[in-house]
């Protein structure tokens, strides 16, 4: 009995050859088809951190459009037609002025996008819209 189990131990191996083999070939698969891989979209040019110091010192022309879609441009209630004006004219005080549109919740997005519109029409060099953190 003691001769039978000794010898159905020692003739019990597992091999592992052939599933390293298996694991190693994946492995070389997935490195080289991840090489391969792009990512569609788009480049974007980050600004360096000596940009953002010195657009720090400008101050912004700030336009404010409130829930009932009135557009607010330096304490004024104004059109939307004249918002270019006015971006316009304060921008010939300063010409590197970015312009800030802070825009209520109960706005409607095609009046924000309608100021937005205008500034770009000016030739604001920047355009952004406040939100809330």
């Amino acid at each position: 009995m003691k001769r039978r189990i000794s010898q159905q131990a020692q003739d019990t191996e597992v091999d592992l050859t052939p599933m390293l083999d298996v694991v190693f070939i994946m492995l070389i698969f997935f490195i080289v088809t991840a090489t391969f891989i792009r990512e569609k979209g788009i480049e974007v040019l980050r600004p360096d951190e000596s940009e953002e110091e010195t657009q720090t010192n400008v101050v912004a022309i700030v336009i404010a459009v409130d829930e009932s879609n009135d557009i607010w441009v330096e304490g004024r209630v104004v059109d939307l037609r004249a918002v270019r004006a006015n971006v316009e004219r304060l921008r010939a005080e300063n010409a590197e002025s970015p312009v800030l549109i802070q825009a209520d919740r109960e706005a409607d997005t095609g009046i924000v996008i309608g100021v937005m519109d205008q500034a770009r029409l000016a030739h604001a060099p920047a355009v952004s819209i406040a939100t809330v953190e």
